[in-house]
């Protein structure tokens, strides 16, 4: 999903303070596409905390009624020093990209997306025979440096771990956790030690799960009243943990709850993240920028298309997507430096 906002924030990201007990992190609108489009809850990045190890962006949408409108239209955009994550709790979402991928992501199934040098794609809800609703979560993770200009490629899994515990249902959806005696690894390729995870709790239920104690955590609770440890974490709310513990236990109040856990090691380079873009210099995200603007003209009627030769530039076309791509905003006049990191 891109970051359709007109006027992105250019951040820092670094690896934030360590914090006692369970921090909470709250959700602010971000309309995607205009005052009539879906509207989506996004807890990071915020200036209270801008990473969760390498996770960089969390969005939180629906439910959403799509049976009588467009739904999720997002055109054709790039991507660069990231790997996209889309995970839905209800409906379908046809991604394609300008590595020939043509594929629907439905709930249960990974959509990985691995920008690397760059890639540019589109994400949109069929045209037809759609369901009703559309309910999902739209994550991003930093790529380590080293990584950062790997050859981007796309991946799908239909097929990923789970195990039920109690009243409990967990399904791992990126790298690896431990549920009942069990662990549960995802085949989904990642460059640095991360975990993502769906929890479907009935109510009253709870569920321990054997983390490793290294990473940080944060459980983005989609729906019903739940506890991380003890504390509340409302809906819509991200609640972080610090390093230090190879237990959580998530617990569902008096009805049935659904949340998404997210963690990692800390990540320890300080990086840049603009519009769709992440790089370590102002400079890497001007080249970004001004690669892509390349590839978009302007038409006639004010509307937009690749311009001549793009689909052997940097960030390739994306074939099928009826309307032209997206332009980039204009930078902002100030120029950012990565901040040296807090002490822990």
């Amino acid at each position: 999903m891109s970051n359709l906002e007109t006027r992105p924030a250019e951040r820092t990201c670094t690896a934030g303070e360590r914090h006692a007990g369970v921090e909470l992190l709250s959700a602010r609108d971000v309309p995607l596409g205009g005052p009539r489009a879906m509207t989506v809850r996004r807890t990071i990045p915020q200036r209270q905390r801008s990473l969760v190890g390498a996770w960089c962006f969390c969005d939180h949408y629906g439910p959403d009624d799509v049976s009588r409108s467009a739904g999720m239209q997002v055109p054709p955009h790039p991507h660069i020093g990231l790997q996209t994550v889309s995970w839905l709790f209800a409906g379908e979402i046809v991604h394609r990209d300008s590595v020939g991928s043509l594929v629907t992501v439905r709930p249960g199934e990974l959509n990985l997306m691995t920008a690397g040098a760059g890639i540019s794609h589109s994400e949109e809800s069929p045209a037809q025979g759609r369901p009703p609703s559309l309910h999902g979560v739209q994550l991003w993770t930093v790529l380590p440096a080293a990584h950062a200009d790997v050859a981007p490629h796309f991946e799908h899994h239909a097929d990923l771990p789970a195990a039920d515990s109690d009243g409990a249902r967990v399904q791992v959806f990126l790298g690896s956790l431990g549920v009942a005696g069990q662990r549960l690894d995802s085949p989904a390729r990642t460059y640095s030690p991360l975990v993502g995870a769906q929890l479907d709790l009935a109510a009253g239920a709870s569920v321990e799960l054997e983390t490793d104690p290294a990473f940080e955590h944060a459980l983005l609770v989609d729906a019903g009243d739940v506890t991380l440890d003890g504390d509340a974490v409302p809906p819509a709310v991200l609640g972080y943990v610090a390093p230090g513990r190879d237990r959580l236990v998530v617990t569902a109040g008096d009805g049935p709850a659904r949340a998404v856990l997210i963690g990692g090691e800390p990540f320890d380079e300080d990086v840049l993240m603009w519009w769709n873009f992440v790089g370590r210099t102002h400079e890497e995200i001007v080249r970004a920028r001004a690669d892509w603007t390349a590839q978009v003209a302007e038409g006639d009627d004010g509307g937009t298309r690749y311009a001549a030769g793009a689909v052997d530039r940097r960030f390739g076309q994306v074939h099928g997507y009826d309307d032209g791509p997206l332009r980039a905003p204009a930078l902002p006049d100030v120029r950012l430096r990565p901040r040296a990191r807090p002490e822990a």
